[in-house]
């Protein structure tokens, strides 16, 4: 058996290594090992959080497992046959959802399916789940990948409950993606929540990112204003600007002693900043879409060089080799370019 060797204390040294490798040995049928997980953490070892995405891939891949469990610091990963299935992912907690998609996606591109997750949809320390509908859907399907995302529920912390759905189709065209500078915004778009609290959160919040975007650029700006029921309180927004590109975004999340006008104004400076580098994608896009533009190819802009896309090319390096150059320093914006393609053989379906 082919052994893929991943050293979990890498770069970031987070949960991104591990997502990244296991849909990476979902795909190429190898297995891998993990070792020094989060070694560097203050908390080594696997979190609840990794947990659910590795668990998830593992019910994809019919996989055998060793060192699932919170606070190991080696996991072994054996994908056996695919099954193009339903997946589903119950998390009882704040748990992301996004995160768990971060290890699906790039999964199922390969094999087709539907999922069905509960948890945090817009939690900290993740991306939320209108940026992932919004921004990276968007340019998947720029190379030819076609999924779905629906929000049925807002989970937000620490009382989670959200639930998404959704579908991947096999991705059977891949197209190159080559977005090296943007030339015109055609609009800016974008979702602003709050989740048992009063409408008048969600329309401050989207009123002051409004203000913020007409101060600086003057096409349309169009912010739907979404009031639901959940488990719990939260607030948030994500705004995106759509180019003769691609979709780059900004979001933020409410909290206790935050007016919803700093939420709103946040998400607008974010995505401010990331427009003014010219870049085709923000520092956000850039290291989500590595796994699919290795076999894409293509080359993309990016707002930032970050620790999360060095880590996640590396990974895909251990898999195939030399694959990407990397232009500009961490911090700084730069250029993502594929040099060669990863190649594979379609994983085992059942």
């Amino acid at each position: 058996m082919e052994w893929v060797e991943i050293d979990g204390s890498y770069g970031e040294g987070g949960g991104q290594i591990l997502r990244t490798a296991v849909a990476l040995s979902v795909i190429t049928g190898k297995a891998v090992r993990i070792k020094r997980i989060r070694a560097n953490r203050p908390n080594p070892g696997l979190r609840p959080q990794h947990l659910h995405g590795i668990l998830a891939l593992k019910e994809l891949s019919n996989a055998r497992v060793k060192g699932a469990s919170v606070g190991s610091t080696e996991l072994e990963f054996i994908p056996g046959k695919v099954e193009a299935g339903h997946v589903r992912v119950p998390i009882k907690t704040a748990g992301s959802v996004t995160l768990v998609l971060q290890a699906l996606l790039p999964a199922m591109a390969f094999t087709g399916g539907s999922f069905e997750i509960t948890g945090g949809t817009d939690v900290p320390w993740s991306p939320p789940v209108d940026y992932l509908k919004g921004v990276t859907l968007f340019a998947l399907e720029r190379m030819g990948l076609k999924a779905e995302i629906e929000v049925k529920r807002r989970g937000h912390y620490p009382k989670g409950g959200g639930l998404v759905v959704g579908k991947v189709e096999p991705w059977e065209d891949r197209k190159p993606l080559v977005a090296l500078e943007w030339s015109r915004i055609e609009r800016f778009s974008g979702i602003s929540h709050a989740t048992n609290l009063p409408a008048h959160v969600a329309e401050r919040q989207a009123k002051s990112a409004e203000e913020r975007l007409r101060e600086f650029y003057n096409a349309p700006v169009e912010i739907e204003r979404e009031v639901s029921r959940s488990l719990g309180p939260g607030s948030g927004i994500v705004v995106w600007a759509e180019t003769d590109l691609l979709r780059l975004g900004g979001d933020a999340l409410g909290k206790r002693g935050k007016p919803a006008e700093v939420v709103g104004r946040e998400a607008a400076e974010e995505l401010i900043y990331a427009l003014r580098t010219g870049a085709a994608a923000d520092k956000f896009l850039g290291d989500q879409i590595v796994p699919f533009l290795a076999f894409a190819g293509g080359e993309v802009t990016v707002a930032e060089i970050t620790n999360h896309l060095i880590t996640n090319v590396w990974v895909v390096e251990r898999f195939f080799g030399k694959t990407f150059e990397v232009e500009g320093k961490v911090g700084e914006p730069g250029r993502l370019r594929v040099v060669r393609k990863a190649e594979v053989g379609e994983p085992k379906l059942v």
